[in-house]
């Protein structure tokens, strides 16, 4: 006999990705991650969780890098004691990581403190004032993202603005009701647009876009936008990042 029961079968919210309702809601966030990283430059990103889905694919940032703490990534660190310098990363892509994490405002400090000046985060949560929100109130399910702590997006974008970020785009998504069979997910698709127009405040993930500000500093070039351009590739670093600590719990495949 099996000794996985059904509640344990997804107990973390990766394994709850590989569901029919996982890949509806991935599908839909990558695609509003595709819309937004391609106008976003810099020498490094990050993805924070979600490590089997490629988040940054479409970013033009030079080094991308996808940090997990509960899975197998590229980078192993805990999100609330990131190992790296400050001002480090140019692109922050956090989906869902707020909500299984005991200190969520530890997270966001550390997410300020190691993005650069004008660095961009981007971050998607569920609602808990829709659908998704309703089933976890409500449902028997304590497992993938039902065990998750929603934070509201109004919540969400009090925090980063008592940080200093400021708010540059936000949106909700996946009005669809959370079902669990591919087949009822797309019987379900006209809700995207109707709820979108009727009932925005109802989206089951909501996206935040916003920019660290730093009262008093002014940006300048860096070295490679000034050089020539037959010396630019010369200037890239390559490789592992070159301010990441070397005694840290960092782990590099």
């Amino acid at each position: 006999m099996n000794s996985h029961t059904h509640s344990d079968v997804h107990d973390t919210f990766d394994d709850w990705l590989e569901t029919p309702l996982g890949r509806y809601v991935i599908g839909r966030e990558q695609a509003i991650f595709d819309r937004a990283l391609p106008d976003l430059f810099g020498f490094y990103a990050l993805q924070m969780g979600v490590a089997g889905a490629p988040l940054l694919q479409s970013s033009r940032v030079t080094h991308r890098f996808t940090m997990a703490w509960d899975t197998d990534a590229g980078l192993l660190a805990e999100p609330d004691q990131l190992p790296f310098a400050e001002n480090q990363f140019d692109v922050i892509v956090m989906p869902h990581t707020l909500e299984f994490q005991a200190l969520p405002h530890e997270v966001l400090r550390e997410v300020f403190r190691v993005l650069r000046p004008e660095g961009r985060l981007l971050m998607t949560g569920f609602n808990p004032y829709s659908a998704f929100g309703i089933k976890r109130y409500f449902g028997r399910e304590r497992a993938g993202p039902w065990r998750g702590e929603f934070i509201s997006f109004s919540r969400a974008k009090d925090w980063l603005t008592l940080l200093g970020f400021d708010i540059v785009a936000g949106q909700l998504d996946c009005y669809a009701l959370p079902a669990q069979t591919e087949r009822t997910l797309q019987r379900m698709k006209a809700l995207e647009s109707a709820g979108d127009r009727w009932w925005p405040f109802a989206g089951g993930v909501y996206f935040l876009h916003a920019v660290k500000r730093v009262a008093g500093v002014r940006l300048l070039k860096p070295d490679w936008a000034r050089t020539p351009r037959r010396r630019r590739s010369a200037a890239v670093p390559t490789g592992v990042m070159r301010d990441a600590p070397a005694n840290t719990n960092l782990k590099q495949k």
